[in-house]
């Protein structure tokens, strides 16, 4: 199984670095000799507050999605959050994000359904938080036509998950009848289950009936994302470049859906591709500027999540290996009582 992971690890660092190669072969060192001269380090700066804010939003949502369940200390879920970020740009494909389930079921004692329910709810908070900022550069001016398409399928997949967790919310004793009728005398098994995550799930997502904790959720959703956008606008401000305010909205727009599903160790290549293409298409910025551009917003986003994740690390004195390991000998379901109730196995 180590062998498996390592094969996918390395093809996907094969590719980022192709990616990468593509991305820089027109680069001259006159060029890069010539931006760095240029660059404003007072804004790199405020950029790089933003990205340690950002990061900062997203541990306090988690924190408030799973305040029903149990109290976490802000400084443990930033930096908890973190790690679980980390995992998830270095770890092939979704593994990742089975890591962070994973990895905060472990550390807060949390069934791995309501860890699991704290994510899709992540996921649904920034795609409306994301729906707010492809409004706000339609009213500046009109979405790139080629990407345009995206902002449809966005909102329409947010709507049906809405629609879901509603459904899920208001109709949990018919989900678990249906089950019951279709698997208890056939397979009973799959019936403890199907039953068992219904409940484990709708506790997660409980936080939906409360309007306080929904608009709580929102507001750090929107302000994480305008922390990034942020983030963004401030190394337009340093590399000096004429664009509009709403530029650093489609970039960061762009650029978090393109990279939804993690291809590459930590986005490599696929990262520096959605950003300089991006940039790229306002005629004031020129290639090689939007692909350096590229290169140290990458920089600047992965230092806060190294960061705060280093700390985390200190303070629990453990590695990021060690918690790879566990995560591959570890399993969502590890055992089903006669009643449905799940039991972690006791780890020494």
């Amino acid at each position: 199984m180590t062998t498996f992971w390592k094969k996918k690890q390395f093809w996907g660092a094969l590719i980022g670095l192709i990616l990468l190669v593509y991305c820089a072969k027109d680069l001259r060192y006159s060029d890069i000799d010539d931006l760095l001269k240029q660059v404003d380090i007072l804004y790199i700066g405020f950029a790089l507050i933003s990205g340690f804010a950002f990061m900062a939003f997203k541990g306090l949502r988690w924190r408030l999605m799973i305040s029903h369940q149990k109290k976490v200390p802000v400084k443990k879920s930033v930096t908890l959050y973190s790690v679980g970020q980390l995992l998830s740009i270095t770890m092939p494909a979704l593994t990742g994000q089975v890591g962070r389930v994973v990895l905060f079921s472990r550390k807060e004692k949390l069934r791995k359904t309501v860890v699991f329910s704290t994510i899709v709810l992540e996921v649904l908070f920034d795609a409306i938080s994301l729906i707010v900022f492809m409004l706000f550069t339609s009213l500046a001016f009109a979405f790139p036509e080629k990407y345009r398409y995206l902002s449809f399928v966005v909102a329409g997949i947010t709507l049906v998950g809405m629609i879901i967790l509603y459904l899920t919310l208001q109709y949990q004793v018919r989900l678990e009848d249906f089950a019951r009728r279709r698997f208890r005398d056939r397979w009973p098994g799959l019936y403890i289950v199907c039953r068992k995550f219904i409940r484990s799930f709708v506790k997660g997502i409980e936080m939906l009936r409360s309007s306080q904790h929904m608009f709580g959720t929102l507001f750090l959703s929107l302000a994480a994302w305008t922390s990034h956008m942020m983030v963004v606008w401030f190394l337009i401000m340093a590399f000096g470049f004429q664009v509009p305010f709403a530029t650093a909205a489609v970039v960061m727009v762009i650029n978090t859906i393109a990279l939804m599903v993690p291809i590459t160790p930590g986005n490599a290549g696929t990262f520096e591709i959605a950003v300089s293409r991006s940039l790229g298409a306002f005629p004031e910025v020129g290639q090689s500027d939007a692909v350096l551009f590229a290169l140290t917003l990458h920089i600047m986003d992965l230092l806060p999540v190294l960061i705060y994740s280093y700390l985390f690390l200190q303070i629990e004195k453990t590695t990021l290996r060690e918690i790879k390991a566990v995560h591959e000998k570890d399993i969502i379901l590890d055992h089903i009582d006669e009643d449905g109730s799940f039991i972690e196995k006791e780890r020494v």
